[in-house]
Parts: structure tokens; sequence; C-alpha cells
């Protein structure tokens, strides 16, 4: 009896304390700052993350604490598909995506990531500072509830291989890591090979392995997930000129007064500016750095390799139409 009563004191001492602490902590939390989660697939070794974490310094300061944003890299929330769908189920409130992941959810979006869709980078800036692209952004919020903020440059996409790629020919049969969009399976389709889509922090034991005999990715992205220890090759195919998105929720920005508002796309924008002018850098200086590891960098003729992918560009797999098309061929010409 006597334990009994001991045990139901130390239970009803236990359960007044634990109600204190969920008291203090649900007032302390009425006054705490808003916390946001910031998600994405890629290293903290590359740009993307941190600028994306200068980001997160940036928006706290000037917003004088209403914010404090944790920065989740390297697919730590998951694929791309996965921090896609957290948008809109509030697991995640801001991330970095491939246009043709966007494109999932509003087509249009997708044309970006098309192969050879861009003659260079010019081509890709003028199109990341048009009113083409605000029309494409605004198209993909009216259908999400997202916005998109900005485009980062993520850099030419080139093919790794244990065996040189000169010409179209070479790639008849190659299985290639892609990711898992659609759009990045036109290019080995029309060279033949077959592309098979693994998640990004799959393909180094992928590679590995012998699963797959190639992937693509541009220069910095093959250094910072090490994929030349394990390719004998890059091949300069440039076939995309890739972008990544910074969007934000919906569900969060139209939380934010119209002063957030304009603060986050500031932020947003100019970490997306310093994303591009890292990853140029990078590009320009990485070919060497890769020699000197032993990979050898192969410069490819790439008019064989254009030639048979444009005619795709309004196949069965384009998601926008022909006016949107010949509108983006036309910058900066």
């Amino acid at each position: 009896m006597h334990n009994n009563t001991r045990r139901h004191h130390s239970l009803a001492r236990w359960f007044s304390v634990s109600l204190l602490a969920a008291g203090v902590s649900l007032a302390s939390a009425a006054y705490a700052q808003e916390n946001l989660r910031f998600a994405h697939v890629y290293e903290t070794s590359e740009p993307f993350h941190q600028w994306a974490e200068w980001a997160a310094d940036e928006i706290e300061e000037r917003t004088d604490g209403r914010y404090s944003i944790s920065v989740h890299p390297a697919s730590s929330l998951g694929s791309e598909e996965d921090i896609n769908e957290g948008l809109g189920l509030g697991t995640v409130d801001m991330i970095y995506t491939g246009t043709q992941f966007a494109g999932h959810s509003y087509g249009p979006m997708g044309i970006a990531g098309a192969p050879y869709m861009f003659r260079d980078f010019d081509h890709w800036q003028a199109y990341a500072e048009s009113d083409l692209f605000q029309e494409i952004a605004d198209g993909y919020r009216d259908a999400t509830g997202n916005v998109p903020i900005a485009l980062n440059y993520y850099g030419e996409r080139h093919v790794t291989s244990n065996d040189p790629i000169n010409v179209p020919e070479d790639m008849e049969r190659l299985r290639i890591r892609v990711p898992g969009a659609p759009l990045y399976m036109m290019f080995p389709r029309a060279a033949g090979a077959n592309p098979t889509p693994i998640a990004f922090s799959e393909v180094y034991l992928a590679l590995q392995q012998g699963v797959v005999d190639a992937q693509e990715n541009p220069l910095p992205a093959i250094r910072a997930m090490a994929f030349h220890e394990v390719q004998d090759y890059i091949n300069l195919t440039g076939h995309v000129t890739d972008s990544l998105i910074t969007i934000v929720s919906g569900t969060r920005w139209n939380q934010l007064s119209e002063e957030d508002q304009e603060i986050f796309r500031e932020v947003l924008q100019e970490a997306a500016q310093n994303n591009t002018a890292d990853i140029l850098q990078a590009e320009a200086e990485l070919a060497a750095w890769f020699e000197e590891q032993g990979t050898t960098v192969n410069e490819v003729d790439r008019t064989p390799f254009r030639e048979i992918t444009v005619p795709y560009h309004l196949g069965d797999d384009a998601n926008w139409d022909e006016e949107l098309y010949e509108r983006l061929q036309a910058l900066g010409q």
C-alpha cells in the first residue's frame, strides 16, 4: 500500500512538472521567431549550399530575427521529388530544384532544362532575366500556389564515362544515369543510349558497382560528388545549360508581409546571382584540375550531338507549345 501511495505521488509530481514544462514551452513558442526549412540535394561544399546559408543569415538579420531558416543539404530531407512535394505538404518552406522537376507540376517550366535549348550561357542569362521567364514563373505559381523567385545557373552538363565519347554513335546502348525527370532522357535517347534514373545521392555507388556505365552533370557537381574517382573520361558534350530554381512555398509566402516578401525576394535573387558567378568561375578552372587528378577531359564537337537532339524539342516530351519555344529561341538574337 505504502509503495502504491509513493508511486501515485511521484506520478502526480511528474505530471505537474510535465504540464509546467509544456506550459513554459508553449508560452515561449508564442513569442519565438518563425523557423523555416530550406531543402536541397547538393553537397555542403557546393556554392548552392553556401549561398543558401548566407541567405538564411541575411533574411534573419533583415527581418530583425522574425525568421530563422535552417538549411538542409545533401538530400537530408529527401530526393528532388520529395522536396518538390514537400512544398505542398508544408514539410519544407524553400527549395532549390531543377527546372525539369518543377516541370512535373507545370510543363512550360521544364523548357529551360531541355538539351541544347540554349545556344550558350549568354542565351541562358537572357532567358533568366526575361519577361518570358517571369510569365512562365507566374504560370507555375497559378498551377501550384508556390512562388519561383530566381534562376540559379547550375552549369553545362557533360557526359562522364569509362570510354571516350566523341560522336553520338559512341553512346549507343550506353547505360547512363540521369535524374528522374523525362527531359533528362531526351538527349541520351536521341543518341541511342539507355537512360537510367537514379537518385543523385546514390550515383557514386551505382558507377562504382557498374550498375550504370556513365552519368552526366556539370563540372562542379562532378567534383563535389567525386564522380571522377569512378569514371575515366569527362566528355564536354555541354548538352544541357542547366538551372536550379529557388522556390518558396505558397503557404509560407502568403503568411509574409509585403515588406518581408520583398526582403526574401531580394536576398534569394542576390544569392542566385552569386551562385551563378561561382559556378561560371568553377567551370573555367575545373578542366585543368580534373586533368591533374588523372581524369581525361575530352573536347568534343557538339554539332552532331545538337543536330540529333533539336528535332525532339517539339516532340512528344515537349510540355510547351511552338510559340513559347520560338520566343525562347529569339531571346538574345
